[in-house]
């Protein structure tokens, strides 16, 4: 991989993770706090929901600190080898962890009778937008699942040819 693109793409996960560090501390907080001071009924359920969001970015930045790693195996050209699997795993494993918690969510918002100002449609597109991500995330780690099989078949294979030479 080009030198240039891989500066480029470090470059975006600073930025996506300094991002998701500034959501994380100030705008999931104070929103939530605006949404309560907006319609009060919404006070028990502000702090579940944002720890549940605050732990889904934290699972965004553990992907985006695996794709750094990986970044520095692919420079070093020593991605296919078995540390590559641990990162590989990590990605499996935080996109599992964020889609179970929009499992949750979306449960949670279909029976537990959210008070809603108006016509009750945030809750009804908080409900489709939690199922999208239950959706999103569910393809994401499925196709990580195959990737991570393509790479143990490539890891595999140079490992024989290898031995050959």
């Amino acid at each position: 991989m080009n030198r240039i693109v891989i500066v480029l793409l470090r470059v975006g996960i600073v930025a996506a993770v300094l991002l998701g560090l500034f959501g994380q501390i100030v705008v999931i907080p104070t929103a939530a706090a605006d949404e309560v001071d907006s319609f009060p009924p919404y006070a028990p359920f502000a702090a579940p929901y944002v720890a549940v969001t605050i732990i889904g970015v934290a699972c965004v930045q553990a992907v985006l600190v695996a794709v750094w790693m990986l970044l520095s195996m692919v420079r070093r050209d020593a991605i296919f080898t078995p540390r590559a699997f641990r990162w590989v795993d990590i990605i499996i494993g935080a996109s599992v962890v964020a889609t179970l918690l929009a499992i949750g969510t979306a449960g949670h918002l279909s029976v537990a009778g959210i008070p809603s100002p108006g016509d009750g449609m945030d809750v009804v597109s908080a409900l489709a937008a939690a199922v999208a991500c239950v959706g999103v995330g569910t393809l994401f780690a499925m196709l990580v699942v195959v990737m991570r099989s393509l790479l143990r078949k490539a890891t595999d294979l140079q490992a024989e040819i290898a031995e050959v030479i």
